[in-house]
């Protein structure tokens, strides 16, 4: 099971990074890889959550629809995907650092993105999409210290 798993220094608490990242139609705003992202139906955010987007990488495209798994705020959420061309499960866990937040990201995929590229390009894929990880979070990292309160 591919993993990529990356961390980064955010510099607002770490219940504000957690409002923030909660937020599905946040996420094409940091993370480039996805094209598309809304919650489905009307609510608080928790477990049983569902999602639906769309993503590129590497110039392919694909839809997906997550279901929260877990969520303790400010602490931790787990979403799993239950609709798509691969299996894949995101966990972000949120600890407080000194005036900030150190969030770790990481996804888990069932075949890397082999259903999508083929099994002999996932160690090629996981490496490309390790380093588009890294800058997300920087991404992420940097909006939130220059826009408190998500922008």
């Amino acid at each position: 099971m591919p993993v990529i798993e990356e961390s980064v220094f955010i510099d607002r608490p770490p219940q504000e990074v957690f409002d923030f990242l909660i937020q599905t139609e946040n996420i094409p705003v940091w993370d480039s890889s996805v094209v598309q992202a809304e919650q489905i139906g009307d609510g608080p955010v928790g477990v049983g959550t569902r999602s639906r987007g769309a993503s590129k990488i590497l110039g392919r495209h694909f839809d997906w629809v997550t279901e929260a798994i877990e969520f303790e705020a400010p602490k931790k959420t787990v979403i799993h995907s239950v609709e798509g061309k691969f299996d894949f499960t995101i966990t972000n866990v949120l600890e407080p650092e000194g005036n900030g937040t150190r969030l770790t990201h990481r996804i888990d995929s069932d075949s890397g993105l082999g259903g999508v590229f083929g099994k002999l390009a996932d160690p090629f894929v996981q490496k490309a999409h390790t380093r588009t990880v890294r800058a997300n979070l920087e991404t992420l990292a940097d909006l939130l210290a220059e826009h408190p309160q998500g922008g």
